[in-house]
């Protein structure tokens, strides 16, 4: 019955997720670093964005090996529905105009997009590909989670802007907000006491 619960929760964040992502690009206002990555590559790759956050989450697992990560359920379920809730609430979210009503949405996904994050990780069964990244070149290098972290994000950051992904306030407010939201939101979804490496990327 716990296994329910938390699979159950899984789908659930792992689907708001990707649907706030969806409502963060609708409000045009910047995302997050590996979104302007995906967004870029969409924009280059003639594929949806929510396609690429897919294909690319499915790579980024690749590097797992090396690294001798081992991915759980929630490492499957996030390469196969964030990106696919992305391009599903994109296709009923319309396009927004004027800045308060695209203000207002971008507040509203980063703020949904904590409280999935929470549930995604609070049902512990398994760190997305991207954050398994993190902590896999943490672990084998010995940098800390925060370094690493910022590292890779910049990198992606700074391509995906190349590409023509959308930078803007959006990316700052989420850069600073994401963390302390899923933080606060943590404990009303966290299922089992045990630490996980995601616990460990969201607090380094």
């Amino acid at each position: 019955m716990m296994m329910v619960r938390r699979l159950i929760q899984l789908v659930l964040g792992l689907s708001l997720y990707g649907a706030a992502m969806g409502l963060m690009v609708r409000a045009g206002l910047g995302l997050d670093p590996w979104d302007v990555f995906h967004q870029g590559l969409a924009g280059r790759v003639g594929l949806s964005i929510g396609l690429l956050v897919n294909i690319v989450g499915a790579l980024v697992l690749l590097l797992w090996i090396p690294l001798r990560q081992k991915p759980g359920i929630g490492t499957i379920a996030n390469v196969l529905i964030i990106g696919t809730a992305m391009d599903l609430s994109m296709m009923v979210l319309p396009e927004l105009s004027g800045l308060p009503l695209r203000g207002g949405a971008l507040v509203l996904a980063i703020v949904v997009n904590g409280i999935a994050g929470a549930m995604y990780i609070g049902a512990g069964l398994g760190p997305g590909p991207r954050d398994g990244l993190m902590t896999g070149l943490a672990r084998r290098t010995g940098r800390s989670i925060r370094l690493v972290r910022t590292g890779i994000e910049l990198s992606v950051l700074a391509i995906g802007w190349l590409l023509g992904g959308t930078v803007g306030v959006g990316t700052v407010i989420y850069a600073f907000a994401i963390g302390p939201l899923v933080q606060a939101f943590l404990p009303l979804f966290t299922i089992t006491a045990a630490k996980t490496p995601e616990t460990l990327v969201v607090n380094p």
